[in-house]
Parts: C-alpha cells; sequence; structure tokens
C-alpha cells in the first residue's frame, strides 16, 4: 500500500497562482487570499473554473459557449419565486435542482468567455436566488421533509459552489444566513458516527459539504471535522458499505456500485485531497493508501474501453435522458467521471510517483480507445475536465497502457474476464447481494439483472452495446445470459433499496488469474425457479452451462443466450442465412453454431434448439425512471434463446460464447463432462484446462471423468 508522495504537486501551485492572476472577477480587498480559508476557497473555485486553458480553442470555446447559453436560460425562465417548474415545498429534489440551476449561473459568470462573464444582472439574478432559497425553503429553521440526501448532500453542495463561484457578490452577512443553514442540515453529529446514512459515499459527501462550509464561515473547527471525518472510509470492510480487500464496493449494505455511489466517493476524495494539500488540514491518515490502491485495484477492473460497467452502476442504469440535458447518462458517461476522477487525483500529488504515471498511462489509454462518445466530445465533461485530459493527450512522455488480460472474481458476486481482444462480465447475486436495487423510481425493471447477466464487449465492436437506449427497449426478462421464469413481475417488485436478496449462498468461483470457473445457485425473485448456472472462462469462449433447472410458476422458463442490440447485423445458423425481416422469429433444431455476423459466434455441443427472433422494441427512459424522459425510442433486437417449457424438471442448456469470431464451427468445442444440479464441468482440448463447479460435497471417487493427459 503506497502512500508516500508530495502533499500539493507542483502543477497544482502553478495553476492555482495562474488562475488567481487571471480570475474573471477580481476579488475585493476583503475577499483576497491572506489566510488559509481564503486560498482553500480559490483553490476549490479552481476546482470548478478549471486553470491554464485558452477559453478561445476548442474544445473550451464550446464548452463555455454551452454554458453561457444555459445560464442565461435559466436567467430568463427565473422569477421571483425561482422556477414554475421546480415549485417548492413537496418534492426536496426541487430546492437542490434550484440549487443546481444557481450553481450553473454562477459558474457561467465566473468562467471566461461565457457570453455572460462577469455579467451584473446574471449575478444580480444569482444572488437574488441564494437570498430566495435562504429565506423560504432551506432555512437554519425549516423541517426536514421527503429525501434526507437532498438536505444533507444535494442541496448544501451546489449552494456552497454557488457561493464559492459568487464569493465577491456576497455579503458577510448572506455568506453567514447561508452558512447558518448548512450548519442546521449538516451538523457536525450527522459524521459523527459511522452508519446509517453517514457511510462510504455517503459519509465523503458530507465531509465535503462540511468542509466547504467550514472554509466559507472561515471555522477551522469545521475543516477539521471534516477532514477528520474521512477515516472510518478507508479501512476495508468486512460487510455492509465501502471497500473490500478483494476491490468490491457495496454501498446500501447489499448492493455493488462501484461504478455510482464508488465513483461518488472517489471524486470527493480527489477533490478534497486536493482542497487540503499542504494546509492545516492536510489527511495524513496513513490508511488513505486504500483510496489510492482502489484506483487500478477497485475502480480499474470495471472499466473497458473509458466506458464504466453497468453491472456495478445500480440504479444509475436507468437515468438515461432527463431534464435538459442532450447527452444520455450511459456507461460512457460514468466512465467519463470516473476519468475525470482520477486525472483530478493524479493532480493532488497526494499518490506516489509510481502511482500517479500509472494512473495516467492507464487513463491515457481509454481515451485514445473510446469510439462510441469520445471524453472531448462529451457536453457533461467539465472545462477543468477537459483541460487535464486535453494536457494529457498532448504529453508524449505518457503512453497509453492496453486494456490487462486476466480474471477477477470480486466478493460482491461479480467476474470480469479479460482477453486481448474482448472483455466479459457477469453479475449475480446471493444471501451477500440484492438482486437489484430500485428506489426514488429509479431501476424500476431490473429485477433479473443480478440473474447470471452476461455482458460483453469486444475491442471494435460492441463498445455502444449497452449504451444505445438499451435500457429502456430491451426486454427486462431477457437479459443477455439470464435464465429466468417469465412471470411478470410489478415495477419495483421486491422493495425497494436492495431488499431482495436470495437465500442462496453459491456464487463466484475460482480463478488462476487467467481463466476461471464461476458459478451461481440460481433462486428466482418472486418465483419458485431453482437452477445452477456455470460459465467456464477460457482463452477464446465463455462455456456456459445450466442444469437442476426447475419451476411451478406456471410460467415458461427461458435462459437467453444472447440479446444484442442490432442495426444491420445478419444471423446464420449452421451456415443458413436468416430473415432480416421485422417480428421474424424461429425455433431451429440440432443447431451447432450461430454466427451474428461482425459481432460474435455461438457454439452448441451436441446441437440444441435454438429460438431465434429479430425485433424492434419501443420504450422510454420514463418507464424505467419516474424521472427521466417520456420521449418513445426505438431499437431492434437479435435475441437468442433456450425455452424449457412450462414448469420445467431438472432442464439443461450447454452454449458457448465466442466474441468478435465469425467461425465457430473451426473451433474444437469443449468437452461437456458433467452437467448436473450437483456438479458442472467441461475439459477444453485447446488450451488443456479442467475447470469444475461443485454445488453439493462430492468423493473424489465419484468425479464422473479422468483427467486430460499432460500435453
Amino acid at each position: 500500500m503506497e502512500v508516500t508522495g508530495p502533499l500539493l504537486s507542483r502543477r497544482l501551485l502553478l495553476g492555482a497562482a495562474a488562475a488567481t492572476a487571471a480570475a474573471v472577477v477580481t476579488p475585493s480587498p476583503a475577499h483576497a487570499a491572506d489566510d488559509e480559508f481564503d486560498t482553500l476557497r480559490i483553490r476549490w473555485r479552481n476546482l470548478l473554473t478549471g486553470t491554464g486553458f485558452d477559453a478561445t480553442a476548442q474544445p473550451y470555446a464550446g464548452a463555455l459557449a454551452a454554458l453561457g447559453n444555459q445560464a442565461t436560460g435559466y436567467a430568463n425562465t427565473m422569477t421571483a419565486a425561482l422556477w414554475p417548474d421546480l415549485p417548492l415545498g413537496k418534492a426536496s429534489n426541487n430546492i437542490t435542482q434550484s440549487y443546481k440551476r444557481l450553481a450553473a449561473m454562477a459558474l457561467a459568470y465566473a468562467q471566461p468567455a461565457t457570453g455572460v462573464t462577469g455579467d451584473a444582472r446574471l449575478g444580480a439574478k444569482i444572488t437574488a436566488g441564494l437570498d430566495q432559497l435562504a429565506a423560504t425553503a432551506y432555512t437554519a429553521t425549516t423541517a426536514t421533509y421527503d429525501n434526507w440526501w437532498d438536505w444533507q448532500i444535494g442541496s448544501p453542495q451546489s449552494l456552497l459552489d454557488a457561493c464559492v463561484l459568487a464569493f465577491p457578490l456576497l455579503s458577510a452577512a448572506q455568506v453567514a444566513t447561508y452558512c447558518a443553514a448548512v450548519d442546521h442540515f449538516v451538523p457536525d453529529s450527522a459524521v459523527a458516527v459511522y452508519a446509517g446514512t453517514s457511510t462510504g459515499a455517503n459519509r465523503a459527501d458530507l465531509c465535503r459539504v462540511i468542509a466547504l462550509r467550514g472554509v466559507l464561515g472561515r471555522s477551522s473547527a469545521k475543516i477539521a471535522t471534516a477532514s477528520g471525518a474521512l477515516s472510518p472510509i478507508f479501512p476495508y470492510v468486512m460487510t455492509g458499505d465501502g471497500l473490500y480487500a478483494d476491490g468490491s464496493f457495496i454501498q446500501h449494505t447489499w448492493v455493488p456500485y462501484t461504478n455510482s455511489y464508488g465513483e461518488v466517493m472517489l471524486g470527493d476524495f480527489s477533490r478534497l485531497f486536493t482542497l487540503f494539500a499542504g494546509s492545516s488540514w492536510a489527511v495524513t491518515d496513513p490508511q488513505r493508501g486504500t483510496v489510492l490502491d482502489s484506483v487500478q485495484h477497485a475502480f480499474a477492473p470495471f472499466i473497458v474501453n473509458g466506458l464504466a460497467m453497468d453491472g456495478v452502476s445500480g440504479r444509475a442504469i436507468s437515468r438515461g435522458l432527463q431534464g435538459s440535458n442532450p447527452t444520455p447518462q450511459s456507461d460512457h458517461t460514468r466512465g467519463h467521471l470516473l476519468v475525470s476522477d482520477i486525472l483530478r487525483l493524479a493532480e493532488s500529488g497526494i499518490g506516489s510517483a509510481r502511482q500517479t504515471a500509472t494512473w495516467r498511462s492507464m487513463v491515457k489509454g481509454w481515451l485514445q480507445r473510446e469510439k462510441f462518445l469520445p471524453y472531448l466530445q462529451d457536453p457533461g465533461v467539465g472545462v477543468p475536465e477537459l483541460a487535464r485530459a486535453q494536457a494529457l493527450l498532448a504529453d508524449a512522455s505518457v503512453a497509453g497502457a492496453p486494456e490487462p488480460v486476466g480474471h477477477r472474481i470480486f466478493a460482491m458476486d461479480r467476474s470480469v474476464h479479460r482477453r486481448p481482444l474482448w472483455t466479459a462480465a457477469i453479475s449475480m447475486c446471493s444471501a451477500r447481494t440484492t438482486y437489484y436495487e430500485n428506489g426514488n423510481g429509479e431501476n424500476l425493471r431490473g429485477w433479473h439483472t443480478g440473474a447470471g447477466m452476461l455482458y460483453w464487449w469486444g475491442e471494435e465492436v460492441g463498445n455502444d452495446q449497452y449504451s444505445d437506449a438499451f435500457w429502456p427497449t430491451v426486454d427486462p426478462y431477457r437479459l443477455p445470459g439470464t435464465t429466468v421464469s417469465t412471470k411478470r413481475l410489478a415495477d419495483g417488485f421486491g422493495g425497494a433499496w436492495g431488499a431482495p436478496k436470495p437465500a442462496s449462498t453459491f456464487a463466484g468461483g475460482a480463478t488462476d488469474g487467467t481463466f476461471a470457473a464461476v458459478g451461481q445457485d440460481v433462486r428466482g425473485l418472486g418465483s419458485t425457479l431453482v437452477a445452477k448456472k456455470s460459465w467456464f472462462c477460457l482463452d477464446d469462449i465463455v462455456v456456459c452451462l445450466g442444469a437442476g433447472i426447475t419451476c411451478a410458476d406456471g410460467v415458461a422458463v427461458e435462459t437467453i443466450i444472447d440479446n444484442r442490440r442490432i442495426t444491420t447485423e445478419t444471423l446464420f445458423v449452421d451456415g443458413q442465412r436468416q430473415s432480416r425481416t421485422d417480428g421474424w422469429t424461429r425455433q431451429i433444431s440440432r443447431a451447432r453454431t450461430a454466427v451474428i455476423d461482425g459481432t460474435a459466434g455461438y457454439l452448441f455441443p451436441g446441437g440444441a434448439t435454438v429460438n431465434a427472433t429479430r425485433i424492434g422494441r419501443t420504450g422510454a427512459w420514463h418507464d424505467i425512471n419516474t424521472s427521466s424522459s417520456s420521449t418513445p425510442i426505438t431499437r431492434d433486437y437479435l435475441t437468442l434463446w433456450f425455452d424449457h417449457g412450462v414448469d420445467p424438471v431438472d432442464a439443461t442448456y450447454s452454449y458457448g460464447l465466442m466474441p468478435g469470431s465469425d467461425r465457430p464451427q473451426l473451433r474444437l468445442p469443449p468437452k461437456i463432462i458433467a452437467n448436473t444440479a450437483t456438479a458442472q464441468a467441461i475439459q477444453d482440448p485447446i488450451t488443456n484446462t479442467l475447470a469444475a463447479n461443485f454445488f453439493a460435497a462430492a468423493a473424489p471417487a465419484r468425479c464422473p471423468w479422468t483427467p486430460l493427459a499432460p500435453s
């Protein structure tokens, strides 16, 4: 665990000095950086506005102009009661969204070349809005309602950011009023005990609020409280929320959340380490090294070619298109947040020279390979982040790192298999982890995302597979890799916040770091379904077995071989071209191979009855998230599945997934030597690999195979 390295990098010091000299709005003498509080305030402003970029050059000029237009729109629609579409008094999120708009207006006011930089009318609107909320909605005496998060995290974070950006416009009395409101909702007691809603990412968020309140209110005690309250997050945990020694990250007790809450935590650390660096409140706890180690150990395994895998993003997969944002949230936009966090952490100077070099090389590789929504073209990426990425791409001394090769199995019931030309990931669940999480009207149909969903991405193919409106248009009962009862479930079935969990404990496997045997004892959500599933992850193939598939729901049970969002791709079965007509469906007996051209090949050892359909599906983000767009979207899908029939007893299946292959018939098929509810095993003649999962105890003498002789 490395914790060495300077507390404040030379780049950060020079950037802060340059930004102070070139600030858009020159602070009055009373606001000059004449002590540590002012130094930290200016440092936070620089984190928000960025430094060292040419505002007249792209991509900055376009981003700044867009921000100015957004701020002007907010100002023009603002009334004395703020915004008609965000009525105050019932929905706490409307307070948060109001503060977010004011923060965006303040950013446009403070940054150069926005078209409203230093604009007096905009400045007056910002202060009027802050005062209106402080007088009517977010006051030192208001009783909370609706969602606690808005009162303790969402609203105060945007309020404090707006105050930092508009600081020259604010009187001491105004700042004191705003700080009093923050103290009311986020007292020091919010971080006194590491429990409840004050753990993991939420604790980091609360520390950020208290720290900024301390900076603005010139309270050394508040800043010290925030800095010290980070320490309980650092140690690895054995249960509940936080980072685990194997690289898992859990939030809400049961939910694998690396790329959502985990990203929030990493983002907070990257900002707070920068804020506190070299100050009286610098974070010196040696256990902070777990955060630095987590970049490579916990976060990087779930990023491929710049996208952040959905299997550890929880409710975030359902957000898509929200509000006035023209770019839907996706695995790529979530990946961009992590890229930003890692580059910010690298710039903070808290990591060792070796760690920082590794992070920068890793990020540069992602930036160079990402094609669906390149980082520099994402409207959601801020100017400071664009500047860091541009500087990295221009730095010839840094070589972009390739995607690693290997296998990782995580205690949070996730597995990632990486080969030179493709990556696959498996999402499972057990008594340790939830089937899925819904809450706040989000992810209402994520029921089967933990039922053995098998994601995969090629080096050049499929990097937009789950990005382009996949979640609102895919059949939620036919997620790739899953075995499910087709029994209909209500939106949000099972309870919110990760409540539903199976009783089974078998989910996981064994790996030598290259290949792996992964298995799951499946219990259906709200269903009598039971099944044993295995994935044997090899060099060019993932061999998928299922056995003991039994159900008494009175409906069909299916295993989804794959469900690809397509455009013009053609399906071939045993070399025969299949129809490309929308609505086409066919059951194919004794199939041995299938190919989706330019995408993947599929092997069916011994032959199998395979069902296939090609269909356009229409849905809206609002169907799965009540805060998202209701605009209908249509996407085309090619689905392959096994139909186990109504109320099957001990049904089985076997197939092999070969990402990127268009000639699966040329591969010697792995030999299936056991596929029962007790044991599943294969021998691979290509790699001379023997792999097995045991779901019940069995004496060695009863093992139903003879190992291959060494080659």
